[in-house]
Protein backbone atom coordinates (compact mmCIF):
# COMPACT_ATOMS: atom_id res chain seq x y z
CA UNK A 1 0.00 0.00 0.00
CA UNK A 2 1.42 3.67 -0.35
CA UNK A 3 0.95 5.80 2.31
CA UNK A 4 -2.10 7.99 2.48
CA UNK A 5 -1.19 11.81 3.06
CA UNK A 6 -4.24 13.26 2.37
CA UNK A 7 -5.47 14.72 5.72
CA UNK A 8 -1.60 16.67 5.94
CA UNK A 9 -2.16 17.83 2.42
CA UNK A 10 -5.56 18.91 3.95
CA UNK A 11 -4.03 20.17 7.01
CA UNK A 12 -1.79 22.76 4.72
CA UNK A 13 -4.93 23.49 2.56
CA UNK A 14 -3.79 21.59 -0.33
CA UNK A 15 -5.97 20.14 -3.02
CA UNK A 16 -7.29 16.54 -2.55
CA UNK A 17 -9.39 14.06 -4.80
CA UNK A 18 -10.79 12.71 -1.40
CA UNK A 19 -11.68 14.62 2.01
CA UNK A 20 -9.66 12.90 4.71
CA UNK A 21 -11.76 11.74 8.07
CA UNK A 22 -10.58 10.33 11.31
CA UNK A 23 -12.90 10.77 14.27
CA UNK A 24 -11.63 11.95 18.01
CA UNK A 25 -11.39 8.93 20.46
CA UNK A 26 -11.44 6.91 17.43
CA UNK A 27 -9.35 4.14 19.51
CA UNK A 28 -11.63 3.35 22.59
CA UNK A 29 -14.94 2.16 23.90
CA UNK A 30 -17.11 1.32 21.10
CA UNK A 31 -15.05 -1.36 19.82
CA UNK A 32 -15.85 -4.64 21.32
CA UNK A 33 -12.38 -5.56 21.09
CA UNK A 34 -10.63 -3.13 22.65
CA UNK A 35 -13.19 -3.54 25.41
CA UNK A 36 -12.14 -7.22 25.64
CA UNK A 37 -8.21 -5.64 26.24
CA UNK A 38 -10.22 -2.69 28.46
CA UNK A 39 -11.52 -6.16 30.79
CA UNK A 40 -7.37 -7.13 31.50
CA UNK A 41 -5.76 -3.56 31.79
CA UNK A 42 -7.10 0.16 32.11
CA UNK A 43 -6.26 2.58 30.49
CA UNK A 44 -2.97 3.64 31.98
CA UNK A 45 -1.93 0.03 31.84
CA UNK A 46 -2.08 -0.14 28.54
CA UNK A 47 -0.20 3.63 27.98
CA UNK A 48 2.67 1.45 30.06
CA UNK A 49 3.08 -0.98 26.90
CA UNK A 50 3.94 0.37 23.84
CA UNK A 51 2.94 -2.61 21.80
CA UNK A 52 -0.35 -2.75 23.42
CA UNK A 53 -0.90 1.07 23.10
CA UNK A 54 0.15 0.84 19.20
CA UNK A 55 -1.87 -2.08 18.31
CA UNK A 56 -4.85 -0.17 20.14
CA UNK A 57 -4.06 2.72 18.05
CA UNK A 58 -3.63 0.94 14.86
CA UNK A 59 -7.18 -0.64 15.38
CA UNK A 60 -9.32 2.18 13.93
CA UNK A 61 -7.01 2.22 10.83
CA UNK A 62 -7.60 -1.54 10.01
CA UNK A 63 -11.48 -1.52 10.90
CA UNK A 64 -12.83 1.90 9.84
CA UNK A 65 -10.31 3.39 6.61
CA UNK A 66 -9.47 6.58 8.29
CA UNK A 67 -6.78 8.26 6.93
CA UNK A 68 -4.96 9.37 9.95
CA UNK A 69 -4.57 7.67 13.46
CA UNK A 70 -4.13 9.65 16.80
CA UNK A 71 -2.10 8.16 19.36
CA UNK A 72 -3.70 6.38 22.09
CA UNK A 73 -3.26 7.96 25.37
CA UNK A 74 -4.38 10.27 27.74
CA UNK A 75 -4.31 13.99 28.28
CA UNK A 76 -3.44 13.68 31.76
CA UNK A 77 -0.08 11.35 31.49
CA UNK A 78 2.34 13.90 30.87
CA UNK A 79 0.63 15.62 34.55
CA UNK A 80 2.45 12.59 35.97
CA UNK A 81 6.19 13.80 35.20
CA UNK A 82 5.25 17.23 36.59
CA UNK A 83 4.66 15.22 40.54
CA UNK A 84 0.93 14.90 40.21
CA UNK A 85 -0.19 11.63 41.45
CA UNK A 86 -3.80 10.80 39.81
CA UNK A 87 -6.06 7.91 38.69
CA UNK A 88 -8.34 7.53 36.02
CA UNK A 89 -11.90 6.29 37.20
CA UNK A 90 -14.06 4.09 35.46
CA UNK A 91 -17.39 6.81 34.96
CA UNK A 92 -15.61 9.65 36.90
CA UNK A 93 -12.09 10.47 34.78
CA UNK A 94 -8.95 11.79 36.33
CA UNK A 95 -9.32 11.91 40.17
CA UNK A 96 -6.45 14.07 41.28
CA UNK A 97 -5.21 13.07 44.76
CA UNK A 98 -3.32 15.97 45.92
CA UNK A 99 -5.20 19.06 44.06
CA UNK A 100 -3.17 22.26 42.99
CA UNK A 101 -4.94 25.56 44.63
CA UNK A 102 -2.02 27.81 45.96
CA UNK A 103 1.31 29.28 44.93
CA UNK A 104 3.05 26.67 47.12
CA UNK A 105 1.31 23.80 44.73
CA UNK A 106 2.49 25.11 42.01
CA UNK A 107 5.77 25.89 43.21
CA UNK A 108 6.30 21.90 43.61
CA UNK A 109 5.36 21.14 40.01
CA UNK A 110 8.69 19.40 38.49
CA UNK A 111 9.89 20.47 34.94
CA UNK A 112 8.31 18.07 32.43
CA UNK A 113 11.10 14.46 32.03
CA UNK A 114 9.82 13.45 29.06
CA UNK A 115 13.15 10.61 28.59
CA UNK A 116 12.69 9.42 32.15
CA UNK A 117 9.32 9.46 33.09
CA UNK A 118 7.23 9.46 29.44
CA UNK A 119 9.71 6.98 27.74
CA UNK A 120 6.69 4.34 26.93
CA UNK A 121 5.23 6.92 25.29
CA UNK A 122 7.32 8.01 23.07
CA UNK A 123 8.16 4.17 22.48
CA UNK A 124 4.68 3.71 21.04
CA UNK A 125 5.07 6.88 18.59
CA UNK A 126 8.23 4.97 17.15
CA UNK A 127 6.64 1.64 16.76
CA UNK A 128 3.65 3.79 14.92
CA UNK A 129 5.97 5.45 12.67
CA UNK A 130 7.39 2.10 11.32
CA UNK A 131 3.93 0.56 11.25
CA UNK A 132 1.21 2.92 9.62
CA UNK A 133 0.33 3.74 6.67
CA UNK A 134 -1.42 6.99 7.37
CA UNK A 135 0.18 10.07 9.81
CA UNK A 136 0.13 9.72 13.27
CA UNK A 137 -1.40 12.68 15.45
CA UNK A 138 -0.32 13.05 19.09
CA UNK A 139 -1.77 14.95 21.03
CA UNK A 140 -1.79 16.75 24.81
CA UNK A 141 -4.00 18.95 27.03
CA UNK A 142 -4.10 22.84 26.54
CA UNK A 143 -3.04 24.20 30.25
CA UNK A 144 -6.55 25.19 30.84
CA UNK A 145 -8.29 22.06 30.16
CA UNK A 146 -5.53 20.51 32.72
CA UNK A 147 -5.37 23.59 35.21
CA UNK A 148 -9.19 22.40 35.44
CA UNK A 149 -8.41 18.97 36.45
CA UNK A 150 -5.91 19.92 38.74
CA UNK A 151 -7.98 22.56 40.68
CA UNK A 152 -10.90 21.17 40.66
CA UNK A 153 -9.25 17.49 41.62
CA UNK A 154 -11.87 15.57 39.54
CA UNK A 155 -14.27 16.30 36.49
CA UNK A 156 -16.40 19.56 37.11
CA UNK A 157 -19.33 21.17 35.46
CA UNK A 158 -19.25 24.65 36.97
CA UNK A 159 -14.94 24.75 37.01
CA UNK A 160 -16.20 26.94 40.28
CA UNK A 161 -12.90 26.03 42.03
CA UNK A 162 -11.00 26.76 38.62
CA UNK A 163 -12.24 30.15 38.31
CA UNK A 164 -12.24 31.35 41.53
CA UNK A 165 -8.20 30.71 41.75
CA UNK A 166 -8.25 32.29 38.12
CA UNK A 167 -10.07 35.43 39.55
CA UNK A 168 -8.66 35.66 43.48
CA UNK A 169 -5.11 34.85 42.19
CA UNK A 170 -4.11 35.93 38.98
CA UNK A 171 -0.30 35.41 40.10
CA UNK A 172 -0.60 31.56 41.47
CA UNK A 173 -2.81 31.27 37.55
CA UNK A 174 -0.29 32.66 35.44
CA UNK A 175 2.61 30.75 37.40
CA UNK A 176 0.63 27.46 36.78
CA UNK A 177 -0.05 28.52 33.19
CA UNK A 178 3.50 28.83 32.71
CA UNK A 179 4.23 25.75 34.09
CA UNK A 180 1.47 23.99 31.69
CA UNK A 181 2.55 26.03 29.27
CA UNK A 182 6.32 24.47 29.38
CA UNK A 183 5.00 20.76 30.11
CA UNK A 184 2.75 21.46 26.33
CA UNK A 185 5.75 22.27 24.27
CA UNK A 186 8.18 20.16 25.53
CA UNK A 187 6.11 16.89 25.20
CA UNK A 188 4.96 18.12 22.02
CA UNK A 189 8.36 18.65 20.62
CA UNK A 190 9.22 14.83 21.68
CA UNK A 191 6.76 13.43 20.37
CA UNK A 192 7.42 14.66 16.73
CA UNK A 193 11.18 14.03 17.13
CA UNK A 194 9.95 10.39 17.33
CA UNK A 195 7.61 10.56 14.71
CA UNK A 196 4.33 12.22 15.34
CA UNK A 197 3.49 13.49 12.01
CA UNK A 198 1.05 15.80 13.38
CA UNK A 199 -0.15 17.59 16.71
CA UNK A 200 -3.55 18.17 18.76
CA UNK A 201 -3.73 20.67 21.46
CA UNK A 202 -7.09 19.76 22.86
CA UNK A 203 -8.79 22.69 24.80
CA UNK A 204 -11.73 20.26 25.88
CA UNK A 205 -13.57 23.09 28.51
CA UNK A 206 -12.20 26.32 27.62
CA UNK A 207 -15.36 26.96 26.28
CA UNK A 208 -16.09 27.23 30.04
CA UNK A 209 -14.86 30.98 30.17
CA UNK A 210 -16.07 34.18 28.59
CA UNK A 211 -14.52 35.79 25.26
CA UNK A 212 -12.72 38.81 27.97
CA UNK A 213 -11.87 35.82 30.44
CA UNK A 214 -10.03 33.63 27.49
CA UNK A 215 -8.69 36.48 25.65
CA UNK A 216 -7.29 37.37 29.32
CA UNK A 217 -6.44 34.27 31.01
CA UNK A 218 -5.64 31.80 28.85
CA UNK A 219 -5.11 33.29 24.95
CA UNK A 220 -1.03 34.56 25.63
CA UNK A 221 -0.73 30.89 26.77
CA UNK A 222 -1.67 29.71 23.82
CA UNK A 223 -0.13 32.04 21.89
CA UNK A 224 3.44 30.95 23.26
CA UNK A 225 2.55 27.48 22.88
CA UNK A 226 2.19 27.52 19.07
CA UNK A 227 4.68 30.07 18.60
CA UNK A 228 7.27 28.13 20.08
CA UNK A 229 6.31 25.20 17.79
CA UNK A 230 6.44 26.85 14.92
CA UNK A 231 9.63 25.76 13.23
CA UNK A 232 8.37 22.50 13.26
CA UNK A 233 6.67 21.52 10.02
CA UNK A 234 4.10 19.13 11.40
CA UNK A 235 0.80 20.38 11.05
CA UNK A 236 -0.32 21.78 14.22
CA UNK A 237 -4.10 21.63 15.15
CA UNK A 238 -5.83 24.06 18.09
CA UNK A 239 -9.42 22.35 19.16
CA UNK A 240 -10.65 24.61 21.62
CA UNK A 241 -13.51 22.33 22.50
CA UNK A 242 -17.33 21.94 23.19
CA UNK A 243 -19.43 25.68 23.48
CA UNK A 244 -16.22 27.48 21.76
CA UNK A 245 -17.60 28.94 18.82
CA UNK A 246 -17.53 32.78 20.92
CA UNK A 247 -13.98 32.26 21.14
CA UNK A 248 -13.20 31.28 17.46
CA UNK A 249 -12.49 35.20 16.27
CA UNK A 250 -9.42 35.39 19.15
CA UNK A 251 -7.96 32.48 17.62
CA UNK A 252 -6.90 34.12 14.18
CA UNK A 253 -3.67 35.58 15.25
CA UNK A 254 -2.05 32.34 16.81
CA UNK A 255 0.09 29.80 14.65
CA UNK A 256 -1.69 27.02 14.64
CA UNK A 257 -2.49 25.23 10.84
CA UNK A 258 -6.12 23.87 11.83
CA UNK A 259 -8.84 24.99 14.29
CA UNK A 260 -11.32 22.04 15.73
CA UNK A 261 -14.96 22.94 15.60
CA UNK A 262 -17.87 21.58 17.79
CA UNK A 263 -21.00 20.80 16.37
CA UNK A 264 -22.89 24.45 17.52
CA UNK A 265 -21.45 26.42 14.83
CA UNK A 266 -21.52 25.82 10.82
CA UNK A 267 -18.33 25.26 8.85
CA UNK A 268 -18.85 28.63 6.84
CA UNK A 269 -19.26 30.68 10.07
CA UNK A 270 -16.34 28.80 12.09
CA UNK A 271 -14.28 29.84 8.72
CA UNK A 272 -15.48 33.16 9.24
CA UNK A 273 -14.53 33.70 13.00
CA UNK A 274 -10.81 32.18 12.65
CA UNK A 275 -9.88 33.71 9.02
CA UNK A 276 -8.94 32.54 5.68
CA UNK A 277 -5.35 31.49 7.28
CA UNK A 278 -6.59 28.02 8.81
CA UNK A 279 -8.18 24.75 7.34
CA UNK A 280 -10.44 23.58 9.84
CA UNK A 281 -11.58 20.21 11.38
CA UNK A 282 -15.07 18.84 12.26
CA UNK A 283 -17.80 19.03 13.24
CA UNK A 284 -19.89 16.05 13.13
CA UNK A 285 -22.65 16.18 16.62
CA UNK A 286 -21.20 12.45 17.80
CA UNK A 287 -24.55 11.59 19.07
CA UNK A 288 -25.74 11.60 15.51
CA UNK A 289 -24.63 8.10 15.13
CA UNK A 290 -27.50 7.12 17.35
CA UNK A 291 -29.42 8.04 14.01
CA UNK A 292 -30.68 5.70 11.57
CA UNK A 293 -27.68 5.49 8.32
CA UNK A 294 -29.97 7.25 5.99
CA UNK A 295 -30.01 10.61 8.61
CA UNK A 296 -26.52 10.73 9.31
CA UNK A 297 -25.63 10.45 6.11
CA UNK A 298 -27.91 13.73 5.33
CA UNK A 299 -26.00 15.33 7.65
CA UNK A 300 -22.30 14.46 6.73
CA UNK A 301 -23.64 15.59 3.42
CA UNK A 302 -24.77 18.64 4.31
CA UNK A 303 -20.91 19.40 5.94
CA UNK A 304 -19.36 17.90 3.43
CA UNK A 305 -20.87 20.50 1.08
CA UNK A 306 -20.15 23.19 3.36
CA UNK A 307 -16.22 21.82 4.28
CA UNK A 308 -15.20 21.18 0.53
CA UNK A 309 -16.07 25.41 -0.60
CA UNK A 310 -12.70 25.69 0.09
CA UNK A 311 -9.35 24.04 0.41
CA UNK A 312 -8.54 22.80 3.59
CA UNK A 313 -11.20 21.24 5.76
CA UNK A 314 -10.73 17.72 7.38
CA UNK A 315 -13.65 15.21 8.21
CA UNK A 316 -13.90 15.01 11.98
CA UNK A 317 -16.58 14.87 15.19
CA UNK A 318 -17.35 17.92 16.94
CA UNK A 319 -16.20 15.82 20.01
CA UNK A 320 -15.23 12.61 20.82
CA UNK A 321 -16.61 9.33 20.09
CA UNK A 322 -18.82 7.91 23.75
CA UNK A 323 -19.04 4.28 24.52
CA UNK A 324 -22.43 3.12 22.77
CA UNK A 325 -21.43 4.46 19.06
CA UNK A 326 -21.80 1.57 16.45
CA UNK A 327 -18.37 -0.04 14.58
CA UNK A 328 -20.90 -1.05 11.80
CA UNK A 329 -22.38 2.91 11.33
CA UNK A 330 -18.68 4.43 11.63
CA UNK A 331 -17.43 2.21 8.79
CA UNK A 332 -20.46 2.95 6.66
CA UNK A 333 -20.20 6.69 7.35
CA UNK A 334 -16.17 6.81 6.29
CA UNK A 335 -17.07 4.86 3.01
CA UNK A 336 -19.73 7.36 2.89
CA UNK A 337 -17.32 10.68 3.51
CA UNK A 338 -15.00 9.11 1.11
CA UNK A 339 -16.93 7.77 -2.17
CA UNK A 340 -19.15 11.05 -1.87
CA UNK A 341 -16.69 13.44 -1.15
CA UNK A 342 -14.58 11.97 -4.32
CA UNK A 343 -17.48 12.02 -6.33
CA UNK A 344 -17.90 16.22 -5.82
CA UNK A 345 -14.45 17.18 -5.70
CA UNK A 346 -13.77 14.82 -8.80
CA UNK A 347 -16.55 17.16 -10.64
CA UNK A 348 -15.27 19.97 -9.07
CA UNK A 349 -11.64 19.35 -10.97
CA UNK A 350 -13.35 18.79 -13.90
CA UNK A 351 -15.38 21.73 -14.19
CA UNK A 352 -12.46 24.12 -13.26
CA UNK A 353 -10.00 22.05 -15.57
CA UNK A 354 -7.71 20.86 -13.01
Amino acid sequence: MTYNDNFIKACRKEQVDTLPVWYMRQAGRYDPDYRKIKEKYSLLEICQQPELAAEVTMMPIKKLGVDAAILYSDIMNPVASLGVDFDIVKDVGPVIHTPVRTAQDVERLRPIDVDKDLSHIIQTIRILDKELEVPLISFAGAPFTIASYLIEGRPSKSYIRTKQLMYSEPTVWFALMEKLGDMVITYLRAHIAAGAKAVQVFDSWVGALSPADFQMYVLPTMTRIFKELADLKEPKIYFPGVSSGELLPYLKDIQADVIGLDWRIPISVGRGRVGERFAVQGNLDPYILTAPMSVIEQQAKAIIDEGIQQPGYIFNLGHGLFPEASLEKLKDLTTFIHTYSHSVLTKQAEKSGV
